[in-house]
C-alpha cells in the first residue's frame, strides 16, 4: 500500500498547481499568501517537498512540480473540485461555504467514491468557480471506457499526466490520451475525427476571442468549442 501523504504537503501541492499547473514557477509569496503562513516557514517546507522529489526548488525565484508532485496535486485538486460541486449541487450547500468543507472532506474521499461521484455528476468539467476538473488517474481513454468497468478493483491507473487543452498556458505539442464527457461530447467529437493516439499542437496565441480553440491534429487545423477543450487532454 502507498505510503499516506500528509494534509499539510497535500496542500502545499494543491497550492502549486492551482498557480502554476502548466509548469510555470511559482514564488514563495504566492504560496505564502494562499496559505496564510510566513515566508520563512513555506521556504523550510519547499526544501522539504524538494527533497521528497515532489517539487524543483530555486531559492528567491520559487518552485514548480515534478511529475511525481503534479501527479499528487492534480489528485487532491480533483477531488477537491468534485466535492465543492456536489456540496453545492446535490447537497444544496451554500455557495460561501462548499469551498472550506471540500477543504475537509478532500483528504479523506477515497478514489472509489471519487469514481462514483463523478459518474453521477455526469463527469464535470468545471467545478463552482469555473475551474478545470483534473482528469482522473485511472487508465481509461474515455468516460465510456469508465462506465464499461463496473468492479473498481480492476482499475488501473494512469502512469502519465494530462493536462486539457483549455489548460494549457504556452506553445504545446502533445498527445491526445483521454477525452472526457456525456455521451453526445463524445460523439461530437469523434465526428470531428478526433482521437485518442494523435498527436496535437497548440499555439498559445491562437486561442480565438470567442472562447473557441484553433488546435492542430495531425495536420489537420480545427477549430473546438470550448466545451471541447475542457475535455480532451494530451500527454505533454
Amino acid at each position: 500500500m502507498a505510503e499516506k501523504i500528509s494534509e499539510n504537503i497535500e496542500e502545499y501541492l494543491e497550492v502549486l498547481y492551482r498557480n502554476g499547473s502548466n509548469g510555470e514557477q511559482v514564488s514563495t509569496t504566492t504560496l505564502s499568501k494562499d496559505l496564510g503562513i510566513a515566508p520563512g516557514s513555506v521556504t523550510q517546507m519547499l526544501k522539504k517537498l524538494e527533497n521528497l522529489g515532489y517539487i524543483s526548488y530555486t531559492p528567491y525565484k520559487g518552485a514548480t512540480l515534478t511529475e511525481e508532485g503534479m501527479q499528487i496535486a492534480q489528485k487532491i485538486t480533483r477531488k477537491h473540485r468534485i466535492l465543492e460541486k456536489f456540496l453545492l449541487d446535490i447537497l444544496k450547500v451554500k455557495e460561501e461555504n462548499i469551498h472550506q468543507q471540500a477543504c475537509e472532506m478532500e483528504h479523506t474521499l477515497s478514489d472509489e467514491a471519487e469514481r462514483a461521484l463523478c459518474t453521477m455528476l455526469h463527469n464535470p468539467d468545471l467545478c463552482p468557480n469555473n475551474n478545470i476538473i483534473p482528469a482522473c488517474n485511472f487508465d481509461f481513454e474515455s468516460c465510456h471506457d469508465c462506465y464499461s468497468q463496473k468492479d473498481f478493483d480492476q482499475v488501473m491507473n494512469r502512469k502519465f499526466n494530462l493536462l486539457s487543452i483549455s489548460e494549457l498556458t504556452s506553445d504545446t505539442d502533445g498527445i491526445i490520451s483521454f477525452i472526457r464527457g456525456s455521451n453526445e461530447l463524445l460523439d461530437e467529437i469523434s465526428d470531428m475525427d478526433i482521437k485518442v493516439g494523435q498527436h496535437l499542437h497548440f499555439e498559445f496565441n491562437e486561442k480565438r476571442i470567442s472562447g473557441n480553440y484553433l488546435v492542430t491534429i495531425d495536420d489537420r487545423e480545427l477549430e473546438i468549442t470550448l466545451e471541447m477543450a475542457n475535455n480532451i487532454f494530451i500527454r505533454i
